[in-house]
C-alpha cells in the first residue's frame, strides 16, 4: 500500500535521517520526501514522506518505532492511484440523455470524479458532450469504455475515446 505521512522531528543534526530509517526497517520503500525547515513547531521541522509498505501490521510497527524515537505523526493516509479518460460524444442527444448515461455507468463503475461539458445545439440539432471521468481501477476504466461504446452505438451517437 502507498502511504503519505506528515511528521514532525526535532530540528537537530541527524534527526531527519533517523526518522526515515525505520521505513526500511519494516521493508518499506520511500517514494518521496519533502522537509520544510521554515515550518517549525516546538523546535520541530515538518517532513512529508510518501512510501510503499506491505500491509497494516508493518505500518503499525513503523508507528511504534516512530513513537519510541519521539517522531510526531501529524497526518497519515493512504495514497491511491486513479485512472482518467476523456470521451467525446457527437450526435443528436439531450443533456438528460448524457446524465442518464452517467447515472447508469455509476452503477457499473466507481467514479472518483466526473466532469461533463455540453455544446449548444447547432442548426442540425447536433451536440457535443465532453466527458472526463476518473475511476479507481483499470478494470473500471475498461468497463466504462465498453459501457459507453455500447450505449452510443445503440443510440447512433459518435463515440471518441481518449482525447
Amino acid at each position: 500500500m502507498m502511504v503519505n505521512a506528515q511528521l514532525y522531528v526535532k530540528d537537530l543534526p541527524g534527526h531527519l535521517v533517523e526518522s526515515l530509517e525505520p521505513i526500511s526497517l519494516v521493508n518499506g520503500n520511500i517514494v518521496g520526501v519533502v522537509h520544510d525547515r521554515e515550518q517549525i513547531v516546538n523546535q520541530r521541522i515538518s517532513i512529508d514522506v510518501t512510501f510503499e509498505i506491505k500491509g497494516t501490521s508493518e505500518l503499525e510497527q513503523l508507528k511504534a518505532i516512530w513513537k519510541s524515537k519521539d517522531v510526531l505523526i501529524a497526518k497519515m493516509g493512504s495514497v491511491y492511484k486513479t485512472y482518467t479518460m476523456e470521451y467525446m460524444l457527437v450526435g443528436k442527444f439531450t443533456a438528460s440523455f448524457v446524465e442518464s448515461l452517467i447515472d447508469e455507468a455509476s452503477v457499473i463503475v466507481s467514479f472518483e470524479s466526473i466532469d461533463v461539458n455540453y455544446s449548444s445545439r447547432n442548426a442540425s440539432s447536433t451536440r457535443t458532450a465532453m466527458i472526463s471521468a476518473e475511476v479507481m481501477s483499470e478494470n473500471d476504466l475498461k468497463k466504462l469504455d465498453l459501457f459507453l461504446m455500447d450505449a452510443c452505438k445503440k443510440s447512433g451517437i459518435v463515440y471518441i475515446r481518449g482525447l
